[in-house]
């Protein structure tokens, strides 16, 4: 739970506007967004004598929150549900319109995740490797996502409308930066962090 609540107090103090989001049914998530994302109602006086009750926990009305649910069978996926956890379900397709997936998944987490498997050994699942040190794991992933996301460009975000091919890195197309970092470039930057 520690670690959800840190990930989405992260994610959202680098945001503007309440996201939508979309997780598997990790319980984890739905409990830190609640902790996060409430406001106390104070209940209306019963005219009892006695203590008054304590002000109650109530969901923010703009936060959008669904769940992918998948069915397995034989280790496999045989069906998948879509849940509205937080929100209207309304509200959440009209937003699911505006960004590339069009619907409720995790696949792009899911990608995500097999990225830093490849690219990093102690990640692996059902392995013998493992990190010695979580310091040491932290900086080695730090490198990993710097290289992902500002050395390596990605040929869905390098594809021009002529398909010519311009290499473009996440962070040049979220206009963090201007131009296809080199090596050299980040570490002399890390260096100096």
């Amino acid at each position: 739970m520690k670690d959800a609540r840190c990930f989405l107090e992260d994610l959202t103090s680098r945001t503007q506007d309440l996201p939508l989001f979309t997780s598997d049914e990790l319980p984890h998530y739905a409990d830190s967004l609640k902790q996060l994302f409430h406001k106390l109602v104070k209940p209306k006086p019963t005219g009892r004598p006695g203590r008054p009750r304590k002000p109650e926990k109530v969901v923010d009305d703009n936060l959008d929150y669904a769940t992918v649910h998948k069915t397995r069978e034989n280790g496999r996926v045989v069906k998948v549900e879509k849940r509205v956890v937080f929100g209207s379900a309304q509200r959440i397709e009209e937003r699911m319109q505006e960004l590339p997936s069009k619907t409720i998944n995790t696949s792009y987490v899911e990608r995500s995740n097999l990225n830093w498997r490849m690219w990093d050994a102690h990640l692996t699942r059902k392995s013998l490797m493992f990190a010695k040190s979580i310091r040491w794991l932290k900086a080695k992933f730090s490198i990993c996502v710097a290289f992902y996301n500002l050395i390596r460009p990605h040929e869905t975000l390098s594809r021009t409308n002529d398909r010519k091919f311009l290499p473009k890195t996440p962070a040049m197309a979220a206009g963090v930066t201007d131009h296809q970092w080199t090596v050299h470039e980040l570490l002399a930057r890390m260096v100096m962090v």
